[in-house]
């Protein structure tokens, strides 16, 4: 038995996680493209970025509410949208609505969810954004469209970075697909997991929700390379309300979105469930927020696993940060009480490591030098220098 008073970290809930799942489906989540030597240099981008803290500034009052496109939120992270959420427990879909919805943050709900979108907008009470993927000739895509603006959503996020879906090794030696089915190859797999089988069995493996009692049937092996920009620019005029766009690396590329009509861009490497050889999200980051300057609103997901992970790229240059696997792990771990023990163990980090900086709001955290740069050989640089009377009390 799990007690949400084991998990002191997200790294406690993976761990947790990892005794509680069957193989196949800790892979599915866990595991990354290719030889996953890009996760293991993303992890070591993310470690490598080293911050600065200040001394002697006031900081027992601290906010974590900020501004995302003109909407206010009271946590500086929100849940990016990941498929079928349920296989990390019954209900899990609906426990980070629940979360989404008691904080005012923004709850990414995938195409392939395993509870429906107009489900998952209710219990959110309106927090939820719809997650688009294009599909085959886009004619599929337009139809959820059309369903998400009757549903009542207001932003939408397409995710642009799976032209064909990349080769995750860890899920092929399982025989992990979608639709999920429990086949007797993985018999000894579910029996030696049997709680998380139980429920299962009990309660239903999960489905594709968003296409039960449709004539649009989702294939995830189905090629999404034919999407170009004359498809975005339709996609765009068919959509009235936000558009995020998500999976962008390139500054280039972010550049072009601005042209093009988006009104915010998610910096994302897939949790490097692409390309084994991307560059690690984080770095991109730094040179996208370079590239489109210091308006125009930027998203992050990928490679967060603390509340300090999330400053690290609110200081990179990120508006808001998204999380994903550490809430499936929180959830896998301990259910309802495991996801919100980890969500205020991350606003808990985010707030002591403002603090450690000399900032008391996101707002501060976005504008405030807080990297950490090598001195000078003399021992302090030229910019110090020139702060050190300043600062004097």
């Amino acid at each position: 038995m799990v007690f949400d008073s084991d998990i002191h970290s997200a790294s406690d809930a993976r761990r947790l996680a990892r005794k509680r799942l069957p193989w196949m489906v800790f892979d599915y989540i866990d595991g990354a493209a290719g030889t996953e030597h890009g996760a293991a240099m993303s992890a070591q981008a993310m470690q490598d970025i080293r911050l600065m803290p200040r001394v002697l500034r006031n900081v027992s009052q601290r906010n974590l509410s900020t501004n995302l496109i003109g909407q206010p939120v009271s946590q500086p992270f929100g849940i990016s949208p990941m498929g079928m959420c349920n296989l990390a427990a019954p209900g899990a879909d609906l426990m980070l609505a629940n979360v989404a919805r008691e904080n005012r943050v923004p709850h990414g709900v995938s195409t392939v969810a395993s509870t429906n979108m107009e489900t998952v907008l209710d219990a959110s009470d309106g927090m939820a954004w719809f997650q688009l993927y294009f599909s085959g000739d886009g004619s599929g895509t337009l139809k959820l469209i059309e369903r998400a603006k009757r549903a009542g959503y207001d932003t939408l996020v397409l995710t642009l970075d799976v032209p064909e879906v990349g080769r995750r090794p860890r899920e092929l030696r399982h025989g992990f697909k979608m639709p999920f089915r429990i086949g007797p190859r993985k018999f000894i797999d579910f029996a030696l997991h049997p709680r998380w089988s139980l429920e299962t069995l009990f309660k239903g493996a999960p489905a594709l929700a968003n296409f039960d009692g449709t004539d649009f049937v989702f294939d995830r092996t189905e090629s999404r390379a034919a999407a170009d920009w004359s498809y975005f620019a339709k996609l765009r005029a068919a959509w009235p309300g936000k558009l995020v766009v998500k999976g962008v690396l390139a500054p280039e590329d972010a550049c072009a979105l601005v042209v093009a009509g988006a009104d915010a861009i998610q910096v994302s490497s897939h949790g490097c469930r692409q390309l084994d050889s991307a560059p690690p999200a984080i770095l991109a980051l730094r040179d996208i927020r370079a590239a489109v300057g210091p308006d125009f609103p930027l998203f992050y997901d990928t490679g967060i696993r603390s509340g300090e992970d999330i400053v690290k790229a609110y200081v990179m240059g990120a508006d808001f940060v998204f999380l994903g696997r550490v809430l499936l792990f929180a959830i896998a771990a301990g259910g309802e009480k495991g996801l919100h023990r980890v969500w205020n163990t991350l606003a808990e980090e985010v707030s002591l490591a403002m603090a450690q900086l000399g900032v008391t709001s996101i707002d501060e955290l976005k504008k405030a030098d807080c990297l950490w740069r090598q001195q000078s050989p003399s021992g302090v640089t030229g910019d110090a220098k020139s702060r050190v009377g300043i600062e004097k009390v």
